[in-house]
Formats: structure tokens, sequence, C-alpha cells
């Protein structure tokens, strides 16, 4: 059974992989974390649609039915992009989900927690300005605290800090709800929480993405036939296999076998001076 593919800079995307694990337990899923380039948050547009490209061209050589970009900078800054290169199969990308934040605050005003490419790409801002409603949206980028997280440095005294630094502002400007905009976010949901108290409402898209990859496979006709049993997952990293089976372990995310891959040209002439 063809799989549903996945990528992203390096562990955040997993993070829909589960979901999409748990409401389509019978799917093969593959899944490419693209550590080599991690993070995506600083590069500009350019790289990051050549970046894309080789990730989406590699997961589709391996015969993905639907490819997911579980990433919000990438899905911000290329996806329009790969659904002009590949005519199929179809994309789901990322959207902060500001749409149900601002249904469900009661302050009118969200935070958002972002890496600095999705505060500009012009998604997030299409995004607010159409589903905002009035609702105030304070955005803050989040420097450095995909790279902890990619370090394993979930609990360390450092990331504590960057938390801090990044969630209070909102917190200050009276949102009650905060937008997790990166896929790596949710990984740190503990220690957020623990900043931030029970009050604040925390708000990830996954759910919502994997109800969109379901609706699609059903739309195209993709969906694999019943077997009764789950379907099997398989990573594969452009960085150290070793290391990304070691943080899906610590994190007790959905267990595979993890590989090793190597991207296209495309992302190697990525013109911007950033070794490939």
């Amino acid at each position: 059974m063809q799989p549903i593919g996945f990528f992203d800079s390096g562990i955040g995307g997993i993070t829909v992989l589960r979901e999409v694990r748990r409401q389509l337990p019978e799917e093969n899923l593959l899944y490419l974390a693209d550590q080599a380039h991690c993070p995506y948050g600083p590069r500009p547009p350019d790289e990051l649609r050549a970046i894309a490209a080789a990730c989406a061209g590699w997961l589709i050589d391996r015969g993905a039915k639907l490819v997911v970009v579980a990433c919000n900078t990438a899905s911000a800054a290329a996806l329009a992009d790969l659904r002009r290169r590949f005519a199929d199969p179809p994309f789901v990308g990322m959207v902060p989900p500001v749409k149900p934040a601002a249904a469900h605050t009661r302050s009118g005003v969200v935070g958002v927690l972002a890496t600095p490419a999705t505060l500009a790409g012009d998604l997030l801002r299409d995004v607010i300005d159409h589903w905002a409603n009035g609702v105030r949206v304070v955005s803050q980028a989040c420097p450095g605290l995909v790279e902890h997280i990619e370090e394993g440095a979930f609990d360390s005294l450092a990331t504590t800090a960057l938390l801090r630094q990044y969630a209070m502002p909102l917190l200050d400007a009276g949102a009650d709800t905060i937008v997790l905009g990166c896929t790596h976010y949710p990984l740190l949901l503990p220690q957020l929480r623990a900043l931030v108290g029970d009050d604040i409402h925390l708000l990830d898209a996954a759910p919502a993405v994997a109800q969109r990859v379901a609706q699609v496979l059903q739309e195209r006709g993709l969906t694999g036939a019943p077997t009764g049993t789950p379907g099997s997952v398989t990573y594969a990293t452009t960085g150290d296999p070793t290391r990304l089976a070691d943080l899906i372990d610590r994190l007790d995310l959905p267990r595979g076998r993890v590989e090793q891959a190597m991207l296209g040209e495309c992302a190697a002439q990525n013109g911007s001076g950033h070794p490939a």
C-alpha cells in the first residue's frame, strides 16, 4: 500500500504524523526529517522552496500518494509552489489555527508563537485577515527554540528561559489563547503549560490537519483497503539516523524503522551560502 508522506526540518512534523496515525491507523506512513537543513525558520523563501521541492520529490519517488508539508515555515513559503511543480500527488499543508483561536478567546486577544519565516510569510497574514474577526492577534517570533528541541534539551534551563521570553509578552498583552505556529512546539507542551498555567488555551493544528488528510484521501479515492492491522511507519533523515531514533524514543513518538536519506540537487543549490 502506498504511504502517506510527511516532511519537516526535523522531528516537529512527527506531531502531525502522530495525529494521522491516531486517526488513520491502517495507513502506511513515510516521514522525512530534513535535519541537514534544520532549522528552516531563518532561511529565505527561495531557498525554502528549493528545499521543499527536494523533500517532496524524495517522498514522491518512494511512492507517496499524498504529501503532508508538516512544517508551518515550509507551508508558508512553499506550499503553493509545490502544487505548481507537482501535478500529483495532492499536498496538505499547515495552517495556523487562528480561526478556532478567535472563536475560543474570551479576552479578545490571541497569541501566536511561530518561526520568523512563518511570521514573515503571506499565509499567516491571510489567515489572520480572513478569520481574526476583530480579535487582536499578537505574534511572537521564537528564534532558537527549534534548535533546542532538535538537541533534545526539552527541560534545560536555557529552553525554559526561551519559552518564558517568548510566552510572557503574549500573556502581558492579554492573550488567553495561544496558537502553536510551529509543529515542533507541541513537543514542549508540558513545559509551556507549566509556564502559562491551566487557564490559557494552547492550540495545535495537528488534529485539523489529520482530518484534512483523511478528507483528501477519501475525495481522491486514495484510502487504503481495510486490513485490520496497523500500517507501517518509516522514518528517514538527512541527518544522523541514530540521533533521530533516540529523540523518537525519548518523546514516545510512533515507533518505526529509521533510515538515511539523501536529497536531490535542488536542495544543495540553495543559493544562500548555507551548507546543504
